[in-house]
């Protein structure tokens, strides 16, 4: 891009293919001669010449059934302790996390079980009743006095 003597940008001209041996682009327009790519409306994506392609040369592996998949919802103690300093959980009952996150948040109903893992620090004595706990999360709940309940 250059700018003239007013200072208005001009721009390149692009060159015109195939339009006389005198324009440097003429004849074959800059496609070579003969072949496949010299044709118009070609596109050699994956083509290796007939050679058999990479993508089908490398072996296929395992197979992951979505529908089967159990989707867990991991919740931290750390999460625990700010929603009951936030005052949303009361600890004097017992705590069910699944029926508190799954009837009030459709985003999560896609969750089928809840796992308490022990990351962070809670202050407060709880009883909880969830899917699954860690080792670490057991042992921070129940070094409180607060105790654990496994949903079957």
């Amino acid at each position: 891009m250059k700018l003239n003597s007013i200072g208005i940008k001009i721009f390149k001209k692009s060159k015109r293919v195939g339009r006389g041996i005198g324009s440097g682009k003429g004849k074959t327009a800059g496609r070579g001669v003969k072949g496949q790519k010299a044709r118009s409306g070609v596109a050699v994506k994956s083509f290796e010449g007939g050679q058999m392609p990479l993508f089908r040369r490398l072996p296929k592996r395992g197979f992951n059934a979505i529908k089967n998949r159990a989707n867990n919802l991991v919740i931290n103690l750390r999460d625990i302790s700010s929603l009951i300093d936030k005052k949303k959980i009361n600890t004097v009952e017992k705590i069910d996390l699944s029926s508190l996150l799954f009837s009030k948040d459709k985003k999560n109903s896609k969750y089928v079980k809840v796992k308490i893992l022990g990351t962070g620090e809670i202050k407060h004595k709880v009883n909880l009743l969830a899917h699954s706990f860690s080792q670490s999360a057991k042992s921070k709940i129940e070094k409180l006095g607060g105790s654990i309940e496994i949903v079957k």
